[in-house]
């Protein structure tokens, strides 16, 4: 259930989204637990930090260490001491990741050159899809493994998310539009099976809590793709829709527009794999409700930090003596304890500690920024706050 307690003439929209595990309060960033783990994180420490759900990965916690595992656990939730809501993706981002091989953030900038059968250099094909599911090659051992719609839907039951997504096929933006209409038709067709046997899973485990599944809208850069898709993912009543695909960063907002005009109102939008604060402020302001992105923790690793002056590296030589702490204007655990001089030394030592700090900094930032803009959306800030917020991450 999705209730809207505040919007935006751009048709931004405050409110809240009821799970069998507590609310989420939207907008709302949900930090990514692929492995049913924050890299390098607790989840206590997660709670900690205000965040209000978690996100893992169906794909990765099937090969490791099995859905039927956690499901035995007690869901996803339990298995990882995580109190509050879950979300799982479907494994429709390894399409594109393992048939690929590349990150989403790369698939966003593989533009000006068409081609259907693209591998990145280097790399192995080890996802292969036809009108009837996709044929992974395991990336640990080499085992082959077949994901269908059905499939999807009985991992995401075992894994017991409150919030699931039905299976999709990520493109890229190097995809020929021949090609982009015939992977949307081929969505389409896998969302109506997707609903079928999530209906017919939720009835066979009367015992577990209904899970709410998400249509995810993909259609790469076509606006009559995108609204067709949108379309024919309402047509389902699904309990709420995913944005997905690979998204030029200019054409964010006008995409996130496109889709949400079509989608019905009472209903949750989610932005897939979006997290940097740009992004985020474009996406709330066209309508999305919650987001999810590995990019604060993951570039959390390799010493890159958030500040409200934009993204800084702390293993440069102007850290090394600087003893104050990474963001002034921070209320986190990091910030409070901890010097720039002392994470220099960390990331140069190769403590692990480093990669701990730095993420429960970068998750904190990123979680308060979204706390903040539903505050200014519920107060009618919203437009000045965007202002002074970007007129200084931007310098």
């Amino acid at each position: 259930m999705f209730t809207v307690a505040a919007e935006l003439p751009t048709g931004g929209r405050a409110g809240v989204i009821e799970t069998p595990h507590g609310q989420i309060r939207t907008p709302a960033f949900v930090p990514v637990a692929t492995r049913a783990a924050v890299r390098a994180v607790l989840p206590e420490t997660m709670a900690d930090l205000g965040a209000q759900a978690l996100l893992a990965n169906a794909y990765h916690l099937y090969l490791q260490p099995g859905a039927d595992i956690v499901d035995a656990a007690g869901g996803l939730g339990t298995f990882m001491n995580w109190p509050g809501p879950t979300f799982t993706d479907s494994g429709g981002f390894q399409v594109l990741s393992l048939g690929a091989g590349f990150k989403k953030t790369l698939a966003m900038d593989a533009k000006g050159v068409e081609a259907d059968d693209v591998i990145a250099p280097g790399k192995d094909r080890l996802a292969r899809v036809d009108d009837d599911g996709v044929t992974f090659t395991s990336h640990l051992n080499g085992s082959t493994h077949r994901f269908t719609p059905e499939v999807s839907m009985g991992i995401q039951h075992q894994l017991g998310a409150d919030i699931i997504f039905a299976f999709d096929e990520l493109t890229t933006l190097m995809n020929t539009r021949g090609y982009q209409e015939r992977s949307l038709e081929r969505t389409q067709r896998w969302a109506e099976r997707c609903v079928v046997e999530h209906e017919r899973l939720t009835a066979a485990r009367p015992d577990k809590p209904r899970q709410a599944l998400f249509g995810v809208v993909q259609g790469a850069q076509h606006e009559d793709l995108r609204r067709r898709a949108a379309r024919g993912l309402r047509g389902l009543d699904f309990a709420g829709y995913g944005i997905g695909g690979a998204i030029e960063k200019e054409s964010l907002a006008t995409i996130v527009r496109w889709v949400t005009e079509e989608l019905p109102d009472d209903r949750p939008r989610h932005l897939l794999g979006i997290g940097e604060p740009e992004d985020l402020f474009e996406g709330v302001e066209h309508g999305c409700d919650t987001f999810d992105c590995v990019q604060p923790s993951r570039v959390a690793r390799t010493s890159r930090v958030y500040t409200v002056h934009g993204r800084e590296n702390l293993n440069v030589a102007a850290s090394r003596r600087n003893f104050g702490p990474i963001d002034p204007e921070c209320d986190c655990y990091t910030c409070a304890n901890y010097s720039r001089a002392y994470l220099h030394h960390l990331f140069k030592a190769k403590e692990y500690n480093a990669a701990t700090l730095c993420t429960i900094h970068n998750e904190r930032f990123i979680v308060r920024l979204v706390d903040r803009i539903r505050e200014t959306i519920l107060d009618g800030t919203f437009t000045d706050y965007k202002a002074d917020f970007l007129g200084l991450y931007r310098r």
